[in-house]
């Protein structure tokens, strides 16, 4: 067992290096937003370790300085990570057969992770459940070790955090060109681009993200028999 767990980290770790690359930036990014906000290290340490969403992070900083509002804060969750739904339900029989490790994967589940537990190829020899498992929390260490380094030491360097947040575009179109590579007809890959730059100019670019998933989740419904056929899937 422990040859088989030391297998699949070996395995996972290599998949898990460009977002490695990026949640230390953005991490970082964040621990020094919350210092410059007054709090103190041990508050992005232990909201990278709890929370686990970088965006709603970001947006607990100022609900934390604001007014108490729990049913703001819950609607306002619910708006930013709505996303997660659609990729919990997609999951369902990925995660299947993965026994407790299931529990950790699920409270682990961010974009970054699901697109690597997705698209990633795992060997024959590696146990699938533990490979999905170790990708989950690597994940999750980088952006707690960047955000616990950005708030003990950001503060005191002289550098501009500003727009560090295109490390995270930059991965996430590296990603899809890998996800194009391996399809053979392309079609989910025109069905997002579509659907999404149709919401985009409907809904503008604040409000288009939970109509580009509903729409994304109708359309590869109805194009799964031929999505499938393609290999896509």
């Amino acid at each position: 067992m422990k040859n088989q767990k030391l297998a699949a980290l070996k395995a996972a770790f290599p998949n898990t290096i460009p977002i490695m690359t990026g949640f230390l930036f953005l991490g970082m990014t964040y621990g020094v937003y919350m210092r410059a906000c007054g709090f103190s290290f041990l508050y992005p340490f232990f909201m990278s370790m709890t929370i686990f969403a970088g965006s709603m992070e970001f947006v607990a900083c100022n609900m934390l300085l604001g007014a108490f509002d729990p049913v703001g804060a819950f609607l306002m969750t619910l708006m930013i990570n709505a996303r997660h739904l659609f990729y919990g339900i997609s999951m369902l029989d990925k995660y299947k057969g993965t026994g407790l490790k299931k529990i950790y994967m699920i409270f682990g589940l961010c974009d970054e992770t699901f697109s690597i537990n997705c698209t990633a190829k795992i060997p024959d020899r590696i146990d699938r459940g533990w490979f999905m498992f170790f990708v989950t929390l690597l994940n999750q260490i980088y952006w707690v070790v960047g955000t616990t380094l950005g708030a003990l030491f950001g503060s005191r360097l002289a550098f501009s955090t500003e727009e560090l947040d295109f490390v995270m575009t930059a991965m996430f179109v590296v990603i899809f060109i890998e996800q194009w590579q391996k399809d053979k007809k392309h079609i989910s890959e025109f069905a997002g681009l579509a659907l999404s730059l149709i919401c985009l100019l409907i809904f503008g670019p604040d409000d288009f993200i939970l109509p580009s998933m509903l729409a994304l989740l109708a359309a590869l419904t109805f194009l799964r028999a031929p999505i499938e056929r393609g290999g896509e899937i």
